[in-house]
């Protein structure tokens, strides 16, 4: 071998040392998923897990027929969706609504959102994951965020998916003392983790709590830079979808629960769905409301789009974004539920919300308002919604948003 083919070869070595070295350290520098820092998607871009639900504002990567009916809000999704989330159960994540914290990751890829005040006239959300979700991959596009703390009401509406609900959190409201030994500072009502534990979401057979101080980097981390900006500490959770039902698995909790040997729909009591009006007239175009007055950067406008049949949210004056796709979210359903409210009950403002009885509620789809009431039995059982005649409301198929305003509040639309 000649000196001038020695030389080749050691630099093609010393190529593919360098390159082994630089591929190493990327690895341990950067966590998997990407950066943590992610610009929002434009329109154009395709989102795996595309629905009828969110077909607004994605592609699906699942092209055969839609003819599978998802039991949470009634849309059409195809069998291959359908076989991933007939493996798994609803998962019920509390995502914050601070004006700091938008925009919200994963909002548009819910099912059903439940919408109340936490405290001091800030809105809190929960999202009820299972249909739509079921075909995001682990990866940050798919996160849902930020995640919040438990609030005792929230806990009623995830106890109607099964008796052992996958509830995603931060902590929460619970027995705060001011100095360790001393007297609980929390109203008895409002201690949140008392209640996960009294309802069994706890039990080391059925632990269907997720809540993220128990669970691992993969499930749920933070983020202060996503959305492009740095946030505080307290809006910087986001956990994937994908690995809290992968850890539900591991827990034994899929469809079935392997402890007891019931599927978690057992008792699961579905809605009514229809198909939506072909001609809608458009007779309540723009819905308006505060939820605590004075508070306006958590006042909403939900405005029909005729030609879609989509009610498209404003919040605070400004589009309501889902980060995860850069659109404005929209639904197919809005529904206000009156409830009574009673707080601060305790130095910490904790409110509570009426969730077990009855109350008045105004439901619109197809750009129409009904006039109906709600009524819920028990903390398991379902809330039923009914119209002026007394009749089951039938939703339209996609998204369901659940307004929970005070009993005296005044909502504005065109009738």
């Amino acid at each position: 071998m000649n000196s001038k083919q020695k030389k080749i070869i050691t630099l093609v070595a010393l190529f593919f040392i360098v390159t082994g070295f630089s591929s190493l350290a990327f690895a341990k520098l950067v966590p998997p998923g990407g950066s943590g820092l992610i610009s929002p998607r434009s329109s154009g871009d395709k989102d795996e897990a595309s629905s009828d639900q969110d077909s607004t504002t994605s592609t699906s990567r699942f092209t055969g027929p839609k003819t599978e009916e998802c039991p949470l809000n009634g849309a059409y999704f195809t069998k291959e969706e359908k076989d991933l989330w007939s493996a798994r159960r609803p998962l019920l994540a509390m995502i914050e609504n601070h004006e700091d914290s938008r925009p919200l990751s994963g909002i548009q890829s819910a099912d059903i959102v439940y919408e109340a005040v936490a405290e001091g006239g800030i809105t809190r959300l929960m999202g009820a994951f299972y249909c739509a979700a079921a075909g995001g991959a682990v990866d940050k596009k798919y996160d849902i965020g930020p995640v919040r703390s438990a609030r005792t009401y929230f806990l009623d509406w995830a106890s109607e998916y099964s008796d052992f609900p996958l509830y995603n959190h931060v902590g929460g409201a619970n027995c705060s003392a001011v100095s360790p030994g001393g007297p609980c500072t929390t109203d008895r009502r409002a201690q949140a983790l008392e209640q996960i534990g009294k309802y069994g979401w706890l039990d080391s057979e059925t632990r269907s709590d997720m809540n993220q101080f128990a669970l691992s980097y993969k499930d749920c981390r933070r983020e202060p830079e996503r959305t492009g900006q740095v946030r505080a500490t307290e809006h910087t959770m986001y956990c994937s979808t994908q690995a809290l039902w992968e850890t539900a698995a591991k827990r034994g909790l899929t469809q079935k629960t392997t402890e007891t040997g019931d599927n978690w729909d057992e008792d699961y009591r579905s809605w009514l769905f229809k198909d939506e009006a072909k001609s809608a007239e458009g007779l309540s175009t723009s819905i308006s409301f505060d939820f605590w007055s004075g508070y306006k950067a958590y006042a909403v406008t939900w405005t029909w789009d005729k030609e879609k049949n989509i009610y498209l949210r404003q919040n605070g004056g400004e589009p309501f974004l889902d980060f995860n796709t850069g659109n404005p979210i929209s639904v197919k359903n809005v529904v206000i539920q009156f409830a009574k409210e009673t707080g601060p009950v305790d130095e910490h403002k904790h409110m509570l919300y009426q969730t077990i009885g009855s109350g008045k509620a105004l439901i619109f789809q197809d750009g129409t308002a009904e006039k109906g009431t709600w009524s819920k039995t028990s903390r398991t059982s379902r809330t039923i919604f009914k119209d002026s005649s007394g009749k089951e409301i039938k939703f339209n198929r996609g998204q369901i948003w659940i307004e929970i305003l005070p009993a005296n509040n005044e909502v504005s639309y065109e009738s």
